[in-house]
């Protein structure tokens, strides 16, 4: 039997409000997340949408972390779309090998019962 374990975050990027004096700019943010730049541009790895009461919301894996995390919140296509708002933290796992991401992957989504993948799903 192959024993397979949920590996801790490397990165976590949590929603929060700009908060500053009203003569400030407005620091960029995507859907409230100020810190999403933090995500590494040419890293691969399994990224995690959880709510605020830590639920895990969608899992999901990228070639390009920062771009497909930042499209979800962009595409008309996404299927956390519809559910955007609720994302209040994001956690991110770097891993290289693309084998390797498509089975932490399932297993998250299994182990953890994501809420929005519908792909992949053996729990249902």
């Amino acid at each position: 039997m192959i024993k397979i374990e949920i590996p801790s975050p490397d990165l976590v990027v949590v929603k929060k409000r700009q908060l500053g004096e009203k003569d400030e700019p407005v620091v960029s943010s995507v859907y409230g997340f100020t810190d999403y730049m933090k995500v590494p541009r040419d890293k691969s790895g399994v990224y995690m949408f959880f709510n605020n009461k830590d639920e895990l919301l969608f899992v999901g894996k990228a070639r390009k972390l920062r771009l497909r995390i930042r499209k979800h919140f962009e595409d008309n296509v996404s299927p956390i779309k519809p559910y955007r708002d609720e994302v209040y933290k994001i956690g991110v796992v770097y891993v290289e090998d693309p084998i390797d991401r498509e089975i932490y992957e399932t297993y998250i989504i299994n182990t953890l019962q994501a809420k929005y993948n519908v792909d992949k799903v053996f729990f249902r």
